[in-house]
């Protein structure tokens, strides 16, 4: 299995693809805004070249930035302390500087990375199943939404579902986001939230996902309190944040996993 620090090495070379940048970038302690570029390897949601893209590792923020904004947008990381950039009334100081591009924070979102220390398969009342692709198919449906991605669904590569009876109650699935990192998102049935199924498929998920090679990374909007709960109780921890505008964006927003909103 991985170590902490290869899995947190891995997922800040791919931020560094995301952001067009270098790994080393994300542990200096001064700001980096570079010039966002298209490229092949980044996660397959990602709209690339970024209009503005923020990204901590806790260091630092690196700007991935269209070339017209490169001096507004470290005017505006000199001018305010790290996690204040990420939050009000800095970010309306951030969409005064989008709007004559058209832009506006949209995207708002803390991702979380698992500690192979804590992460253990955790017990489920119900039984599990592992699925892989061609389990998916009759379950492209909204109660599953968080855990399938109907518009991608070439990349959910895999998932654990708990059953009651015959009847599919819960939901882990992740997609192939990129070549090494696998999201998870989850969903459990109304009815059966509360009794730790989401916390049981996500970190036997994870588990999954490490034993083929992949690291597996998890998503939560700051306000989703109960997904970042799932998260921790699941043996993950924040690594990282990150913040997207994009033209035609309106006032900040929350929805990180880009349709992933976890139910428990």
């Amino acid at each position: 299995m991985l170590s902490n620090s290869e899995i947190l090495a891995a997922a800040m070379r791919q931020s560094a693809i995301d952001s067009h940048c270098s790994p080393e970038d994300f542990l200096k302690e001064e700001n980096i805004v570079a010039v966002s570029r298209p490229a092949p390897l980044a996660r397959k949601y990602l709209e690339l070249p970024y209009i503005c893209n923020l990204v901590s590792y806790g260091n630092n923020i690196v700007a991935s930035v269209s070339e017209k904004l490169i001096v507004p947008i470290k005017e505006y990381l000199d001018k305010y302390p790290i996690e204040h950039c990420f939050e009000t009334p800095a970010l309306y100081a951030l969409n005064d500087i989008l709007a004559p591009h058209g832009a506006a924070v949209k995207f708002m979102a803390e991702y979380f990375l698992p500690d192979v220390s804590q992460l253990r398969p955790l017990p489920c009342l119900y039984e599990t199943r592992i699925l892989t692709q061609e389990d998916f198919a009759p379950l492209y449906r909204s109660e599953w939404s968080n855990a399938l991605c109907t518009d991608r669904r070439h990349l959910d590569v895999l998932g654990i579902g708990a059953y009651d009876g015959g009847r599919l109650i819960g939901l882990a699935g992740c997609s192939a986001d990129c070549g090494t990192m696998w999201q998870i998102g989850i969903d459990v049935l109304p009815e059966y939230r509360r009794q730790g199924i989401a916390s049981a498929l996500t970190s036997r998920l994870a588990l999954e996902i490490l034993s083929r090679g992949k690291v597996p990374f998890y998503c939560a909007a700051w306000s989703n309190i109960r997904s970042v709960r799932n998260a921790i109780k699941s043996g993950f921890r924040p690594a990282w944040a990150d913040i997207t505008a994009r033209a035609g964006g309106s006032a900040p927003c929350r929805s990180p996993c880009h349709g992933r909103r976890e139910r428990k």
